[in-house]
């Protein structure tokens, strides 16, 4: 079953194209990256996605209803959302903010406790949010949008102000998620994070959507299917994948005279560049 599917959506700011004739769909339990540089799109649409826009033409459904349907309070149970204008209330405690989410949902009073140790916060519970550093604020944020566990999860840019530590451990988090069947769609113009736990990509440049597919597919497509090989005498070759490249290199093995030995496989940054001639930024 699909959880999200999008028609042709179009989205017009004045004579500028947000987006342009996008089309996909996200089947449930799946972790769907939806990248691109900053300003390609992505945020417009988790935006229309949870009725927060109308777009300018298409249709967009979301636990197969119409996206506009989003706003009622029946439906927004069923998702979380961190964007770029998620707020928290400033001289109210990390704790305090979640107690408000807890009594939203009618959750027990162990959700908070199980949110906190999600974005590794436990220790911090007491501080109001107007002395947060942005990590800080951002994992609370986090918080606020999975304490109930919903089905499906928008996260725009969530890792973006953390360090590595409090990175991996949102990471660790969103995969527990996942394989409890929440479905997650991510946006992020980090290739690494995207490659690390999404199991499908899309590219989007200038509103439209280059390509689509998992990370592993994409990178495999977009090789250039040649292995370089280092000798031991310091001679290198590159040779194109074939029975002739694996009958020298055999040789080479049998007289132990390889040194290095690998195959040259693009990263979905390098994949973005060569499509669009653009850096993610």
């Amino acid at each position: 079953m699909d959880v999200i599917q999008v028609e042709r959506i179009r989205k017009k700011f004045g004579s500028n194209d947000a987006l342009a004739d996008v089309s996909f769909s996200i089947p449930k339990g799946e972790i769907f990256g939806f990248l691109g540089p900053s300003g390609s799109g992505k945020t417009t649409l988790i935006k229309i996605l949870t009725a927060q826009l109308q777009p300018t033409s298409g249709q967009a459904n979301v636990f197969n209803q119409p996206a506009e349907r989003m706003h009622q309070s029946v439906q927004k149970m069923r998702f979380g959302i961190l964007t770029d204008n998620s707020g928290l209330y400033e001289r109210l405690t990390i704790e305090e903010n979640l107690e408000l989410y807890r009594q939203l949902y009618d959750l027990p009073e162990s959700a908070i406790d199980k949110a906190l140790r999600f974005v590794n916060l436990s220790g911090e519970r007491k501080k109001k949010v107007q002395v947060l550093s942005k990590g800080m604020r951002q994992r609370a944020l986090l918080a606020c949008a999975i304490i109930h566990e919903p089905e499906l999860l928008f996260l725009d840019e969530p890792t973006s102000a953390l360090d590595p530590v409090n990175s991996a451990q949102i990471y660790k988090g969103l995969r527990y998620l996942n394989e409890k069947g929440t479905t997650i769609f991510l946006t992020t113009h980090d290739m690494a994070e995207a490659e690390l736990l999404c199991s499908r990509v899309a590219i989007l440049y200038r509103g439209q959507i280059q390509i689509i597919g998992s990370p592993k597919e994409l990178k495999k497509q977009y090789r250039d299917n040649v292995v370089s090989v280092e000798l031991r005498n310091g001679e290198t070759y590159a040779l194109p994948l074939g029975e002739e490249a694996a009958d020298r290199i055999a040789d080479w093995m049998k007289r132990g005279l390889i040194d290095r030995l690998e195959t040259k496989e693009p990263s979905l940054g390098d994949i973005f560049i060569q499509m669009t001639g653009s850096e993610l930024v």
